[in-house]
């Protein structure tokens, strides 16, 4: 046991004990990273306020047998206006929930880091709404190994496909087409591969297509592969 460094971005937090608080993070050398951060529920706190969800911090811990313990925050990046605007906030807890849904424990995880971080700051910079969302989930598919297939059949590799199917992994021509397949509206299997190929910073002009039934298909093909609800979208919803 001993002192170590790390740096990460904080997912969630939740109470421990009468004072302390349980922080996850997004860590590159160690993917999820559950710490304990001592009276950090307390009014004098030294460092409380850079331990909320969306931080980026730089820690050092000391080694516990369970749980690392934070000695020393200091703040990365913050992205501040993302607090201070309801539609980037709900944006960026999705970006949140799905890092942790996806991340394991000791497990490296650079790319996501890095995909989360871009994302953020994409957020903080006002660059905004479900196609920046879309891109995030489908690079998030991608980090997992799940990224769709949106030119040629998944089945068959043939080109035009026909249908879109969640369970064969894109989208699929009559013959391959599973029980359950379903046509796309003409365009939006187009507006996908833009956006998988896009630069999460640096968005294309696609206005033709309605975003949101992009978005739409993104996210139920990350709920079926997750085997989850993305809770934080119900907002949208709204």
């Amino acid at each position: 046991m001993g002192l170590k460094h790390d740096q990460g971005i904080v997912l969630r937090t939740y109470p421990f004990g009468e004072a302390d608080n349980i922080v996850v993070l997004l860590s590159a050398n160690n993917g999820k990273l559950r710490t304990v951060a001592k009276g950090v529920r307390k009014t004098k706190s030294r460092f409380g306020g850079r331990l909320q969800p969306f931080m980026h911090v730089d820690l050092v811990l000391y080694e516990g047998r369970n749980l690392d313990t934070i000695t020393q925050v200091e703040t990365i990046e913050s992205y501040p206006n993302i607090r201070t605007d309801l539609d980037r906030f709900v944006l960026a807890s999705t970006m949140l929930e799905l890092a942790d849904a996806v991340a394991l424990e000791d497990e490296p995880s650079a790319g996501l880091l890095l995909l989360l971080h871009r994302g953020l700051l994409a957020l903080n910079e006002g660059v905004g709404g479900p196609e920046l969302l879309t891109v995030y989930m489908l690079k998030v598919a991608g980090v997992l190994g799940l990224a769709p297939s949106l030119s040629t059949c998944a089945g068959c590799g043939e080109p035009s496909p026909e249908r879109f199917s969640f369970e064969a992994g894109g989208v699929v021509c009559s013959s391959c087409a599973p029980s359950g397949a379903y046509k796309l509206r003409p365009g939006v299997t187009d507006r996908l591969a833009v956006l998988a190929a896009a630069d999460i910073q640096n968005l294309p002009d696609l206005s033709a297509i309605a975003p949101t039934e992009t978005l739409g298909v993104a996210r139920r093909f990350l709920e079926y592969h997750l085997e989850r609800k993305i809770v934080s979208m119900s907002v949208m919803n709204e």
